[in-house]
């Protein structure tokens, strides 16, 4: 069986990173919406630009409104 990590589908933005963001996930077990804040950050620079960071940015916003509650 192929390691995961050895392919990306959709394209090459997590391949040049030094530690794949799903591997500092899960190490780190973060949920879902801390795991999509790493992601997104991780990758805008290669991928999405200034709507990554967003999306990041939308993340960060329900988990803080998920904590406030």
């Amino acid at each position: 069986m192929e390691n995961a990590n050895q392919t990306q589908v959709g394209g090459t933005h997590y391949k040049s990173k030094a530690i794949q963001p799903w591997d500092y996930i899960a190490a780190n077990e973060l949920g879902y919406f801390e795991g999509n804040i790493v992601k997104y950050v991780s990758r805008w620079k290669d991928k999405g630009g200034l709507d990554d960071l967003r999306k990041a940015r939308h993340y960060l916003d329900k988990l803080i409104e998920l904590r406030e509650a």
